[in-house]
């Protein structure tokens, strides 16, 4: 026999680029250390068949906290995230306060660090930029470009890329929204916020940020225009990334007939020849990564009128339940979705110790069986938000999560509240 290691899980059906593989996977310290072979641990976790991934990284949530964590905290969210299958999470700076500064940054750090059940990074928002990229926060945004106009935005831009940080952008334009808006206030038919908030605005959105920066990360595709203009900024030599959301894959402006205000988001849904081009675009890699854009908010807020209700949905927890039920209804590959969930979304943000199952990387697993088809029930998810646009769905729930080698997740939580680590930027 070998070295003797911390942890093995064995038995299990190991993803890796070149297919399945059977090999037992060795830990030590956290990090995979060694991948097949006769050794030694000191546990064993037995997958008995199940499919293992890397750990999901979502790359956007809103974690409310520092803020009204009545909606959702570190606590809650993190646990929904684990309960999913994500082990790293990159939080937006739109707390209260928002995270502009030094003083704010850490005070978010340290509710997470005391908090957080899986691994996180936070993002800073347009303030002191050069001291946030300092701090190691993995991207400046999301950056809301209908906050700003465009000579603001033209500076702002400026100075996150002096910093060396990478934009992120939710793409909205301002003016366009405005005057749409406007015409509209007196109807009260849900699918009228869709109207207010036109195609047109992302596209024009995405075309002004995109002739001001070398490289951005747009946030929350909703729309083909916009998907091919990111092609054509690449075809330019730019070095643009983009997201999509499963609410902007699954749901269109049809689906205000049942939920309503429940469906209430920025950017708001859109046409079914949208849903086909945003598949279309994850399918061929044109869109990099899926991430949620986890925005809890209560039931009794969002069923106000389209006007009055918050925009976003909770999305932490279902994202990859969802998107492996996509995988099995041959709506993507295994590989693509790994790509988006995993590898993408470490080499965008820069974390280079996530995104693999590989020698040296953190030891983020999820375990799969891919026949246990679920329906999504709120009853049995773990938000604050304690409802989901999905209820009903079919989905594929992991059996288990693991970070950084420690079982996090197993159908109940495993650990205490700040074992999530912070994952600085390294730059």
């Amino acid at each position: 026999m070998g070295i003797n290691f911390d942890l093995v899980v064995k038995n299990g059906r190991v993803y890796t680029p070149r297919g399945l593989k059977d090999f037992d996977i060795w830990i030590t310290d956290g990090k995979v250390a060694a991948l097949g072979g006769p050794h030694r641990a000191d546990e064993e976790i037995d997958a008995g068949g199940l499919l293992i991934l890397p750990g999901v990284i979502d790359a956007h949530v809103h974690f409310r906290d520092p803020g009204p964590t009545y909606k959702e905290d570190w606590e809650s969210g993190s646990l929904s995230a684990a309960a999913g299958g994500v082990t790293t999470v990159i939080d937006q700076p739109n707390t209260d306060p928002r995270t502009l500064d030094a003083r704010s940054f850490e005070l978010k750090l340290d509710r997470a660090r005391n908090h957080s059940f899986v691994d996180f990074c936070i993002n800073g928002g347009l303030g002191k930029i050069l001291a946030l990229v300092k701090l190691g926060t993995a991207a400046i945004g999301e950056i809301f470009t209908y906050e700003h106009t465009d000579a603001q935005m033209e500076n702002l831009l400026k100075e996150v890329e002096e910093a060396g940080a990478l934009p992120t952008i939710h793409a909205e334009d301002g003016r366009i929204i405005k005057e749409k808006t406007e015409k509209l206030l007196a109807e009260i038919d849900p699918e009228v916020y869709s109207t207010a908030r036109p195609k047109m605005a992302e596209a024009t959105a995405i075309e002004k940020t995109l002739s001001l920066v070398q490289r951005a990360h747009i946030c929350h595709l909703s729309t083909f225009q916009g998907l091919d203009l990111v092609k054509d900024a690449r075809k330019a030599g730019k070095k643009v990334s983009c997201e999509v959301c499963p609410h902007h894959l699954l749901f269109n402006r049809n689906d205000y007939r049942k939920q309503g205000s429940f469906l209430k988001m920025n950017p708001p849904l859109r046409d079914p020849s949208d849903n086909e081009a945003l598949w279309a675009g994850l399918r061929d890699g044109s869109i990099d990564i899926v991430a949620s854009d986890h925005a809890p908010h209560l039931p009794e807020e969002k069923k106000q009128g389209i006007w009055e209700a918050p925009a976003g949905v909770p999305g932490v927890e279902t994202m990859l339940p969802l998107m492996l039920m996509a995988v099995r209804s041959n709506h993507i590959t295994l590989d693509r979705l790994v790509s988006a969930v995993a590898a993408k979304p470490a080499e965008i943000f820069g974390l280079q110790s996530k995104g693999q199952i590989a020698l040296g990387k953190d030891a983020d697993l999820v375990l799969v069986d891919t026949k246990a088809i679920t329906r999504i029930n709120a009853d049995r998810l773990h938000s604050r938000a304690d409802w989901t646009p999905y209820e009903g769905r079919q989905a594929i729930f992991p059996k288990a999560t693991l970070v950084r080698g420690t079982l996090v997740f197993g159908g109940s939580l495993e650990v205490r509240p700040g074992f999530g680590r912070f994952q600085a930027r390294a730059r």
